[in-house]
């Protein structure tokens, strides 16, 4: 990790500094190392990318009635298979 060399001033409403604080409580870290973690994940590159796969996972899992099985989301799969995905 690089030295910190830059200073930011960031104004929050009370509930993102509210979520902000009780991450940084919870987590045992500052509130800045919680912020600077959060822009990292927000930056990564892949997190597009795996974002987009879970995505489309996600609009083949069965309905909720049931009407859809397993069997049925594998062969969707296998039709239209996910990227490859880190």
């Amino acid at each position: 990790m690089s030295v910190m060399e830059r200073r930011l001033q960031l104004l929050l409403d009370q509930q993102r500094y509210t979520a902000v604080s009780d991450e940084a409580e919870r987590s045992g870290r500052s509130v800045a190392a919680v912020i600077r973690s959060a822009i990292d994940v927000y930056l990564d590159q892949d997190i597009a990318v795996r974002q987009a796969g879970l995505d489309r996972f996600l609009r083949l899992v069965p309905d909720e009635d049931g009407s859809d099985t397993w069997d049925d989301t594998r062969r969707l799969l296998e039709a239209d298979p996910l990227p490859d995905v880190p």
